[in-house]
């Protein structure tokens, strides 16, 4: 085992945590400097280099039985994934593909994880995204492969994860041509069991708490349908329709209570907006209200082990909300905010005991820690650092703010200033979020926000309608509004932005990742009356190309919405006319394009066909490519090269 790591020494931050453990049950982390207590006048200038470090953990995982941590790192510039033993702070390592990125991981019970590799393979006469699943045994050190050797390009739907880790349920197309099948997978040995045959036109499939296939969804062209059943030894049978239009069609989260027809279900048919209800499947009969917010989307629940009571339930206002229905945890979630100080903890996730869980604790101008906390003694200790040199003093506070687009909609904003600057005639970069639906910005540290604001610009980050969690309505409002009314309320926020005497509209950029680099070239060739320069970082230039490659790219499958309709808007829509790539002629201003070569989300050719087209075109762009990168950044040294040509790019055509 390896001891330290590059980034963290994790026994020199457990020893530190355990001394101050005995001056307070819950030692309160130093809070946020207040607006007040801000040092005054123009800000330090802090360098890319610190900007750009990557944190210690990325998307760290505690362990079902609470003693050590998964998360991905970075090394070498390569991504990779770590286990960390809390205890001593051991752990072990290994790398991930040369070729491709990693997905997603998890824990299968306390001694063997999943990971998830996607890559890009050929596809007829294109392209497409593939992901296939591995099982790494933390005591043999052995990798498997989890699945068939021929089989469809999804090949990491996981239903269920046995608890104790010895078997998986995942759905699996046989080939291209077959509809899903459901295998249960025994971990230690890779064999395989069909237990669920494919039904046409059953195309996602559900699992209960014990690891029984209850429903599946089934879509045609114009209805979607559940088939369903008690129990393992029943027949599955169809208990419902309905027109994709239909309001009881909207529904999410199938969730059910073990060898009962009765569960829970999030619905919005009442209210417009996404609250948990009991359910019952074999009737297909809505019940009472348990829990729904005036204003927002649920978006998650927790139940207990059988599936019968509700412990908590999680929805993000403009930060990560949770209701603990659980006495106990209520209780231990109000005593850590109180020792906070206001500043934000959000529970990243929890021992399968629920005695021990890992906690984040920061805001949107301080990246924060993660904690790791124990019920049995009450004390957070600190385990590891986001970015130990950024301080919360030198960074910009952001703000929610709320403007009217042209039609009346009410769209949220961050709004994070300069600091050190009159709050007057100031210049702006408008940063829209990725997705584009069910995503959304939210009060949350993000360090390209604060290296912006720290080089003296106004950063707006507009929820912009097709975001999540605002309701059906507003989703609805953004269905067929891409390159449309979409970016209709960028271009309002800006507008109100300048009313408020905010910003000079004459000194306005347009940056974006994902969906937010298409936003971004789309506003530039859209409205280059408005933009001084446009920069994408993985950015989508022809959206019928981006939805052949991946056919959940920019689905809302809270509504069951055809993609076709949900982008398009229609039938009838040419998707060309609002793709950069189709429209390079109408280009006037100077672009900005970055790209990782190994991104499965967006492909490369996505940025190298624009580029290409704008250099035959006469246009002013610069390109740049990642070769080792994928869908962001892994390596600090390229991310530092992003923030530096980001920098000298926009002082260049839109100096602070």
């Amino acid at each position: 085992m390896k001891r330290g790591f590059s980034m963290l020494t994790f026994g020199a931050a457990c020893a530190s945590a355990a001394a101050f453990a005995q001056t307070a049950p819950i030692p309160a982390a130093a809070p946020a400097a207040s607006e007040s207590a801000r040092p005054a006048g123009p800000p330090t200038r802090i360098p890319s280099a610190i900007f750009a470090t990557q944190p210690t953990l990325r998307g760290p995982k505690l362990s079902p039985d609470g003693l050590k941590l998964l998360a991905s790192t970075t090394s070498g510039g390569r991504d990779g994934i770590a286990i960390f033993t809390l205890a001593d702070g051991t752990y072990d390592s290994f790398a991930g593909p040369e070729k491709g990125e990693i997905a997603w991981y998890r824990w299968a019970g306390p001694g063997r994880i999943l990971v998830s590799i996607a890559s890009t393979v050929p596809y007829f006469d294109d392209e497409a995204r593939l992901t296939r699943l591995l099982a790494y045994d933390l005591a043999t050190k052995k990798m498997s492969f989890i699945g068939r050797k021929n089989q469809g390009l999804e090949g990491d739907d996981v239903l269920y994860v046995d608890p104790a880790g010895v078997y998986l349920l995942m759905q699996i197309q046989k080939t291209i041509y077959d509809w899903p099948s459901v295998y249960r997978v025994e971990l230690a040995t890779g064999a395989m069991q069909e237990i669920v045959k494919p039904m046409a036109p059953v195309w996602e499939w559900f699992a209960d708490s014990g690891g029984t296939v209850r429903a599946g969804m089934a879509f045609r062209e114009r209805v979607w349908s559940l088939v369903y059943r008690k129990s393992a030894d029943e027949k599955f049978r169809t208990v419902g329709k309905a027109r994709y239009d239909d309001d009881e069609a909207s529904f999410d989260l199938l969730r059910f209570n073990r060898e009962s027809d009765e569960g829970f279900v999030l619905s919005n048919k009442e209210t417009g907006r996404f609250a948990l209800y009991k359910y019952n499947y074999a009737t297909r009969t809505r019940g009472e209200l348990v829990f729904g917010d005036p204003r927002y989307d649920l978006s998650d629940v927790d139940l207990n082990d059988d599936g019968t009571g509700v412990e908590a339930i999680r929805y993000v206002d403009d930060q990560d909300r949770v209701v603990w229905f659980d006495p106990a945890m209520k209780a231990h979630q109000s005593q850590i905010d109180s020792a906070l100080k206001g500043r934000q903890s959000r529970l990243v996730n929890r021992s399968t005991d629920g005695k021990k869980m890992l906690y984040w604790i920061g805001s949107a101008s301080d990246p924060g820690y993660y904690y790791f906390y124990n019920i049995d003694d009450g004390v957070l200790r600190r385990v590891a650092y986001v970015n130990k040199d950024l301080r919360a003093d030198q960074l910009s506070p952001t703000r929610a703010v709320e403007y009217q687009a042209r039609d009346g909609l009410a769209i949220t904003a961050y709004l994070t200033l300069p600091r050190g600057r009159p709050e007057k005639n100031l210049p702006l970069i408008i940063l829209p979020h990725g997705g584009p639906y069910d995503v959304r910005d939210k009060l949350a540290f993000d360090a390209e926000v604060q290296f912006l604001a720290n080089r003296g610009y106004v950063v707006f980050q507009p929820n912009f309608r097709g975001s999540g969690g605002y309701g059906k309505q507003f989703y609805e409002k953004g269905e067929g509004q891409i390159g449309r009314a979409m970016q209709d309320d960028l271009d309002d926020g800006m507008d109100w932005l300048a009313k408020q005497g905010l910003i000079d509209p004459k000194r306005v950029c347009i940056v974006g990742a994902s969906y937010g680099g298409y936003a971004a070239l789309w506003g530039a060739t859209r409205n280059p009356e408005r933009y001084r320069c446009a920069a994408s970082f993985a950015g989508v230039s022809d959206f019928n190309r981006q939805l052949k490659y991946s056919l959940t790219y920019a689905i809302s499958k809270r509504y069951r919405k055809d993609w076709r309709d949900t982008v398009r808007g229609g039938p009838g829509f040419d998707l060309a006319t609002i793709s950069p790539l189709q429209q390079v002629d109408r280009l006037r201003i100077p672009v900005l394009l970055a790209h990782g070569k190994e991104d499965r989300t967006v492909p490369y050719k996505q940025s190298s066909l624009y580029a290409d087209a704008l250099k035959r075109a006469g246009k002013d762009v610069e390109f740049r490519t990642y070769e080792t990168e994928g869908h962001g950044f892994s390596d600090p040294a390229n991310m530092q090269d992003w923030l530096d040509r980001l920098e000298a790019f926009l002082a260049k055509h839109n100096p602070a």
